[in-house]
């Protein structure tokens, strides 16, 4: 009965360490996307593509095919023009009963190079 609830708590403890790990590939993910949309001989869109693609390589293809990236150009209050990648999506989840409950938003942000 103890074992039970041990590898209980060991899933529990490794769901949360996936999550992070798909969390922080993301973010880092939709940064860089945003700063290849940012180039000067890029367009905006572009990144959106970009970030999925290094979702895909640095994790699978599944999960990157899971996400729904947008990138848009934006100015911030202070005047500067940006270029923005917004990805949404679920986490797989280790317990197959419980399906992809963990919801996952990031944003990257790059100032836009002059054209």
């Amino acid at each position: 009965m103890v074992s039970v609830l041990v590898v209980a708590l060991l899933m529990a403890v490794l769901q949360v360490a996936v999550y992070v790990h798909l969390r922080n590939v993301v973010v880092a993910s939709a940064q860089e996307g945003a700063r290849y949309g940012a180039n000067a001989d890029v367009p905006a869109a572009a990144g959106a593509d970009r970030t999925l693609q290094i979702v895909g390589r640095a994790t699978s293809p599944a999960t990157a095919a899971g996400l729904a990236c947008e990138s848009v150009q934006e100015v911030d209050p202070t005047g500067l023009p940006l270029v923005v990648v917004r990805c949404v999506g679920q986490v797989p989840s280790l317990f197959a009963a419980l399906g992809d409950l963990l919801p996952l938003s990031a944003t990257g942000r790059a100032v836009e190079e002059s054209r």
